[in-house]
């Protein structure tokens, strides 16, 4: 049992590795994405940096929620918590951004038309 156990921490550890680095590999995509939108004068600027961000803390609070899987004291868990909370919240926060931009490009396209 103690096999069994030492096995599923050192996979949660590479998974959770493995999620922070596509993570943070989607950010700083999304952000050299962003800057070079900026400089071409892309409208659509904020809603792909909008995106790109959403999808790398998709992955950073998938991390999250495996490091609940191995935690074993109660602070840690409360760390992790509010790890948690955190990320989602700014997740939420982002995909209304997401919501709000699509929103107006819609209208762009209407008054355009």
């Amino acid at each position: 049992m103690e096999a069994l156990e030492i096995l599923l921490r050192y996979v949660v550890d590479i998974a959770i590795v493995g999620f922070e680095f596509v993570g943070v590999f989607i950010i700083v995509l999304a952000g050299l994405r962003g800057i070079r939108d900026y400089v071409k004068k892309n409208r659509l600027i904020r809603l792909n940096l909008a995106t790109g961000m959403a999808l790398g803390l998709e992955f950073k609070l998938g991390s999250e929620i495996l490091r609940t899987v191995v935690v074993r004291e109660l602070s840690e868990i409360a760390t992790v918590a509010a790890i948690i909370a955190l990320r989602a919240a700014l997740t939420f926060l982002i995909h209304w951004e997401i919501k709000v931009e699509k929103a107006d490009e819609e209208e762009m396209k209407r008054v355009i038309k």
